[in-house]
This record gives structure tokens, C-alpha cells and sequence, in this order.
């Protein structure tokens, strides 16, 4: 047996689990499985939220380790629910190599991807479901509906201009909220600027990574989810952040 390329399609596959979002003990387990599977005994993995180390000792007695770098990334439920099916049916059935490192690596390519203006509905939908929850009428509606669309699209168009660092993006499209939660409001559109800001927020608010800080606290991996805890609290202080500077010029204006 290649060992080598076994060792590539587990941590291959391991990454891609990272990279959509699977808790870390959902890691270590799948691709211990994994390579449990083509045979090896004892292998050693080894994850943290930004890297995947995976080593195991060939039958001759000879280590080999890989190191994967998981970039900064979100959460896709549906990446994540068809690797887990990948693994459970390459550990069940356990084709050749060749067979199973196409399939991990078709994974990406397969995924059906939304278009650029169902995202943006979804970003204006979603706070226009948190409004009347808050408390809003029909005016606070069609304002978070119009001020989750403008973050949208500081989110998906505005990379090149915000730049790819996390929490300036975050503190940058909460000031564009706020902003414009506050001129719309003043325009007689909306009637509360607090429900307006707070519905459009909530897209903002990273309640899957505190969830899964909180997940893996309990699942005893302390160092991720300590990590994990930090991440949502820098967001988290990088919304009340740009919401206060987009209240705060818009009160200048």
C-alpha cells in the first residue's frame, strides 16, 4: 500500500472538515477512522482551529506526518454533512486509494453554490425576520430588510476595499449598519433605530462559533475552544465597535 497518498487523502479529508467548520473532536475521530480502516493501528492526529496534524507509522516501522494550515474560514453545513457521509462510506467500504482520494478531493467541486443575489436576499430576509421578534412593525421591517442588504453586499463586494482581516470587515459593515439604521429612521422609513441596528446585527453575530466554543469545552479540547472563544469575542467587540462609530457619525451628520 501507498502510505503516502493514504496519509494525503485522510489529512485532505481532515481538512476539509476543519475548513467547513467540524468541531474538533468530529476531526481527530473521523480521520483516525479513516485510516482504522486501510489497516493502520495507532495513528496520531492531532487539531487545533488553524492546523491539522496527522502521522502514523507504516508496518515496516517508518513514521510519516503531514501538516495541513486550515486558513481563516466560516461554517458550511452542507460541506461539512457530506464529508462526514464520505468518511462513514469509505470507512464502511474501503475502496482503493486512487477511488477515495477522487472522491475527497471532488468534494469542493460538487458543492452547488448560491448565487450572488440569493446571498443578498438571504442577508436582507434574515433581519427582516428579526425585526417584529424585537418588537418592530411593518416600517422596521422593510428598514432591516434595505439595511441587511447594504451589509450584504459590503460583505460580498467589499473585500477588495475592507480588506480580508475579520475584524475590520466586521467592525466596518456594523458602522454601515448602524449608519444606516440611523438615516433611514430619519428618513421616515423605519420607527426604531434599536430594532433596526439590532435586526440587521444579527447576521453579524457569531453565535455557531460560541456554540461549538461551548461544544468543545465539554468535549474536554480546551485550547480549541479557548481560541474559538476569543475569535467570538473579538467579532463580538468588533459589532459594538463599528455599531457605535456608525451611530456616532451618523449623529455628526
Amino acid at each position: 500500500m501507498d502510505y503516502d497518498k493514504l496519509l494525503n487523502m485522510a489529512a485532505e479529508l481532515g481538512y476539509q472538515l476543519m475548513y467547513s467548520g467540524g468541531e474538533i473532536y468530529r476531526v481527530e475521530e473521523s480521520v483516525r477512522r479513516l485510516l482504522h480502516a486501510y489497516g493502520l493501528e495507532n495513528p496520531e492526529v492531532f487539531a487545533i482551529p488553524n492546523c491539522l496534524l496527522v502521522s502514523i507509522i507504516t508496518p515496516q516501522g517508518h513514521p510519516i506526518t503531514r501538516m495541513r494550515r486550515v486558513p481563516a474560514h466560516g461554517t458550511d453545513i452542507e460541506l461539512l454533512e457530506r464529508c462526514n457521509s464520505l468518511c462513514r462510506r469509505l470507512c464502511v467500504d474501503a475502496p482503493t486509494l486512487d477511488e477515495a482520494q477522487a472522491a475527497v478531493s471532488a468534494l469542493p467541486q460538487d458543492m452547488p453554490r448560491h448565487s450572488h443575489r440569493m446571498t443578498l436576499l438571504g442577508y436582507g430576509v434574515a433581519p427582516a425576520f428579526f425585526a417584529p421578534l424585537f418588537g418592530g412593525g411593518l416600517p422596521d421591517t422593510a428598514a432591516s430588510f434595505l439595511s441587511g442588504l447594504a451589509v450584504g453586499v459590503c460583505l460580498l463586494y467589499g473585500r477588495r476595499f475592507i480588506g480580508a482581516n475579520h475584524f475590520f470587515r466586521t467592525a466596518v459593515c456594523s458602522a454601515v449598519a448602524a449608519f444606516l439604521a440611523l438615516a433611514l429612521v430619519e428618513a421616515g422609513l423605519g420607527r426604531s433605530v434599536d430594532v433596526v441596528t439590532i435586526s440587521t446585527l444579527m447576521v453579524l453575530v457569531p453565535g455557531v462559533a460560541l456554540t461549538n466554543a461551548m461544544r468543545e469545552i465539554m468535549a474536554g479540547d480546551t485550547f480549541s475552544a479557548l481560541s474559538r472563544t476569543a475569535d467570538a469575542i473579538l467579532i463580538a467587540s468588533a459589532i459594538a465597535l463599528g455599531a457605535a462609530a456608525g451611530q456616532a457619525l451618523g449623529g455628526l451628520l
